[in-house]
Formats: C-alpha cells, structure tokens, sequence
C-alpha cells in the first residue's frame, strides 16, 4: 500500500508517494502554474528518468487527476493501479482552535476549514481546492488534513494571546497560532533520539529558516512559544516578509502615502524582509552581494542573525534548561553563514560551534552535529521531513491508530530508523565530500 501526500498552494500542487510497506519514498513531484495559460509538472520517480512537461490545468482537479495519471504511467509511474493508494494526507495551514491534531476529511470537516479562511485567506482558499479536488478524483480512499497549526496548541495562555482587547480573541480568534507545525514535530522528536532521551525530557529550540522562517521553544517535548503569530508575519526576518515591527509604522505610512490596509498587507508579505532591504530573498544571492561589498545585503544578514539570536537567547530564559538547538528547512540545513552568525556571541550561554564543522555541514541528507565536543548546549542540523509527519498521520488515522502526538510514536522516534531516500542521497555525498561522515550526529 502507498500513502500519497499532497500541499497545495494557490497555483501550485507538491506531491510524494511513500511505500509504506517497504518504508521508502517512490516518488516526487510538483505542478507549478495552475490556473495560468499553461502549467509545468515534474516527477521524479525511484529509480526512473525524470519527467517533465507543460499541460493545461485550469483548477487543482486538472492538475491531481495529472499527478494520478503519470503515477499509473508504464514507463514513469510507481503504481498499476489507484486502488494501491491507501490514503492521501494534506497539509493545511490553518487549524485556528478547532483542530488541535490531524483528522480525517469529512463533509463537516470541510465546512469548518471554511470558515478558518480568513485567518489564512493566502493559503487556505488552495489547501480546501486541493482536498476538495482530491476526494473528487479518489472518493473512496480515506483523506486526512494535517494543520501547520496543530503542533503550536500547547502554548499557554501567556505565549500565545495579545496584551490587545480581550474581545479580540473572544469575536475573531486574534491570538497567536504559530506554523511550519510539522516540521517542528519532526525535528523535535529526531532531536530526541539524538540527544539519547525521550520525548518528555527534552528541551531545545529549533529554527526553521527557509523562505519563511520561524522558531520554536520545546519543552519536554511540546511546544511553549513559537515566532509566528496570528499569520505567518510575525516574528523572524524572512524572505520576503517583514517580521516582527512596530505596529503604529502602518498607520503612519497609510497617513504619509495613501496606500490602503491591502497594499499595506501586500507590502509586508511580499516586499518586505530581505527582499525589501537589498532586492534579493535567496540567502545565496544575499550572501554573495554581502562579500561582494552590498552594504544592503550585507545589512541584510545582520539583520536576519539579530533577530534570530534574539529569539534563541528569549527562548532559552523562557525554558531554562536547554539540551540543543537545531537548524533546519532549506537555509538552516544549508546556510552556514546564517547559523555561525545567529549563534555567535552565544558562549557565556553554553553554546559553542565548532566553525570547521559548520562550514563542512552543507548536505540535506543526514544529520549533523555542529557544536563543538565541550559545548553545554549541543547544535543540530537535522534535515525536516514534513512529509513523513503527514503520511504516518494519514495511515494511522486510516487504520484508527492515531493520537495527538504527545501520545502516538512515530517511526522517526526510534533509533533505528532509516531515511532511505536520504541514505541514498548520502552515500553519493560521501563519494566526493568523505569528511562528512566525521560530523554526523548519531543517536548516543
């Protein structure tokens, strides 16, 4: 049997196929340009050619019934038959307060989601569509949703609600909910096996630093406070988001320029963070401009660092103890500039990196340990997987195994476990790069 993950955007639709059998990925793939004059997908399935090409997809149902299609392909697919697809999970990104952990899809369900749009109107128009097109292409197969928000609910009151009118929260849910839920579960629980404890008995801070970035404050196991807000805004410098500001800069902008509050919205998402400050979001390009001399760009990384290590050192009087701090998403797994800078000046903390290994970790398929052997505080690279978090929640829901996660065990949670699809990806890693076998982080 095989579990089908979908994330869908506003014209986009991500996909992965997991053996759940056999325990490995079968195949990835994207859709880009859905609902434009023509949209693009690319697959790429274990062990086959890639496969690539532009097609008509009007709606999200245009672009799964493609994604079935090439995976029933003789010559690209992974399956015979629709039948051999167990359950499909789905990421959502907002669960408000009505959904504390993943569910499956029902009719009522889908109505509730609706009403939670204008808590996410970028993203929960697309991630409903893409259910909604789904179920119609595979109406017999079990669909789960599994919310970005979930994860956050066991904020206390204190982190999560807003010294703003209290009726705020009462008529129109204004608190903090927080994101990239899934990726914190993932991390959090891999952080476990790594530091050798369980669960419960773990504290650590995770940045997960891509295009958006947040932060996360874990203890024993469960989230406490989280960067992100009400909307993915708040907090971190990110690409092209702004982050944490001062509310009256808005009012008094609208004043001076006449742009009206959706301007303003679009401003901060879209113009703003790294973007707004040197032109560039992709932390390469802002990298390479910094040493090129861009003092924007150069202002850029500063920036992005302070804020992060404001985080981290906020987190770590907030839960005491802390047993590490992992990196991950695209620029945490691969952006040591970003790791070395947010991190330094962190020693009378207990926070030690070791600079050679920092630079060396630069690969997104193992986990590395970067601290240096004496440092309090240990520092992780751990590549997430987002993915599995959602394929094991959607067969354990189909199977009525599943249980918040404070209460469920996941795969990922045992020493043993395997990434194949990464293992593989690093022994090609170690043909050319061997000195990165000396710095993977093994469970002790």
């Amino acid at each position: 049997m095989v579990i089908l993950t979908l994330n869908c955007g506003s014209s986009s639709a991500k996909y992965q196929v997991y053996d759940w059998d056999a325990k490995d990925v079968l195949a990835v793939g994207v859709v880009e340009r859905i609902g434009l004059e023509y949209s693009t997908i690319e697959h790429q399935a274990l062990g086959k050619d890639e496969y690539k090409t532009q097609f008509s997809s009007p709606t999200h149902k245009e672009a799964i019934e493609l994604i079935i299609s090439i995976l029933q392909d003789k010559q690209y697919g992974v399956i015979d038959d629709i039948s051999k697809i167990g359950a499909v999970g789905h990421r959502v990104l907002h669960g408000g307060e009505k959904f504390k952990k993943s569910t499956l899809v029902t009719d009522e369900i889908l109505k509730s989601l609706k009403e939670l749009v204008t808590l996410g109107p970028l993203h929960m128009p697309a991630n409903i569509m893409g259910i909604e097109a789904a179920r119609k292409v595979m109406p017999n197969v079990p669909h789960a949703i599994v919310m970005d928000t979930a994860w956050h609910q066991t904020m206390p009151p204190a982190s999560y609600m807003y010294a703003v009118p209290y009726e705020w929260y009462e008529k129109y849910n204004v608190r903090r909910y927080g994101f990239h839920g899934t990726s914190f579960l993932y991390t959090a629980k891999r952080a476990s096996v790594l530091l050798g404890k369980a669960p419960r008995d773990t504290n650590v801070i995770i940045c997960h630093i891509g295009n958006g970035a947040s932060i996360c404050a874990v203890k024993n196991g469960i989230c406490v406070d989280t960067s992100m807000g009400l909307t993915p805004l708040e907090g971190l410098v990110m690409g092209s988001r702004s982050g944490d500001l001062d509310p009256a800069i808005l009012p008094y902008i609208m004043n001076l320029t006449g742009v009206t509050s959706q301007e303003i919205d679009t401003l901060l998402n879209k113009k703003s963070g790294l973007i707004g400050l040197c032109g560039r979001s992709d932390r390469r390009d802002v990298q390479a401009a910094a040493q090129a001399g861009d003092a924007k760009a150069q202002l850029g990384v500063d920036l992005e660092c302070h804020r992060l290590k404001k985080y981290i050192g906020a987190y770590m009087a907030e839960i005491g103890k802390v047993d590490a701090i992992v990196f991950t998403a695209g620029v945490g797994e691969m952006g040591g500039h970003i790791r070395w800078c947010s991190c330094s000046g962190l020693e009378n903390l207990g926070v030690k990196l070791d600079k050679k290994k920092n630079e060396i970790a630069h690969c997104r398929n193992a986990e590395f340990e970067i601290s240096t052997d004496d440092s309090p505080v240990k520092v992780f690279v751990i590549p997430t997987d987002e993915e599995l978090v959602m394929t094991e929640d959607a067969y354990a829901l189909m199977a009525g195994t599943y249980d918040v996660h404070t209460n469920f065990h996941y795969s990922f949670e045992d020493k043993t476990y395997v990434n194949k699809a990464r293992a593989r990806g690093f022994a090609k890693n170690l043909e050319t790069r061997p000195e990165l076998k000396d710095i993977l982080a093994s469970p002790r």
